[in-house]
């Protein structure tokens, strides 16, 4: 995949977030405070300033009464199997060009354009220098995580696991967590989420 083909599937998150929002006549006011993210933060994520972390697209999904799968689906698409080649894997979610808070982690659909999908399958990227970012969250549903490489520190409710390489965790995700990189080095890994909504 070229850059400019990640970055078109990137800006069609904000795209279908305004387009829903519309649908259901709410305001960028009404959408902030269902889902208690600020305004500006909505707005830049309409704009495609901002990708948002998938704990925010959650929230953003829930309000708008859609499932995660949505803003990773083509409406045309029809495919009964989707392969995703290693070369379309590549790092996507780039930090965003156009400004906006600091992520601790990018994350990649293994699946985006497929229709009416249970799980969504990431590739997920953690970078150790915006751990300060991470934050725990909580949301209906079920979530894996296999890790490729680095180190990789999960908190589930009251209990820290440290993951390494070749190390997997499944967890319900009504507990409050969180995920962040450890030490120096970029940790990427698989998640599978399903969400229940």
């Amino acid at each position: 995949m070229n850059e400019f083909r990640a970055e078109v599937k990137e800006l069609q998150i904000g795209q279908k977030v305004r387009e829903l929002r519309q649908q259901r006549r709410m305001t960028l006011q009404d959408l902030s405070q269902t889902t208690e993210l600020s305004k500006p933060l909505l707005s830049q994520v309409e704009n495609d300033q901002v990708i948002p972390p998938l704990a925010t697209l959650l929230r953003i999904a829930k309000a708008l009464r859609v499932p995660l799968q949505t803003f990773f689906e083509e409406e045309d698409n029809t495919q009964k199997c989707l392969v995703v080649r290693a070369d379309d894997a590549e790092r996507m979610n780039r930090r965003p060009s156009h400004g906006g808070a600091p992520q601790p982690y990018f994350y990649h659909s293994l699946a985006y354009g497929k229709k009416h999908k249970h799980m969504e399958p990431f590739l997920v990227e953690f970078d150790p220098a915006q751990t300060d970012q991470a934050q725990p969250v909580s949301h209906p549903g079920e979530e894996f995580f296999y890790i490729l490489e680095g180190q990789v520190e999960l908190m589930h409710g009251t209990e820290t696991h440290i993951l390494n390489p070749g190390d997997s965790v499944y967890w319900d995700s009504n507990e409050p967590h969180r995920l962040r990189a450890l030490g120096a080095q970029i940790a990427h890994g698989i998640a599978v989420l399903y969400p229940r909504n």
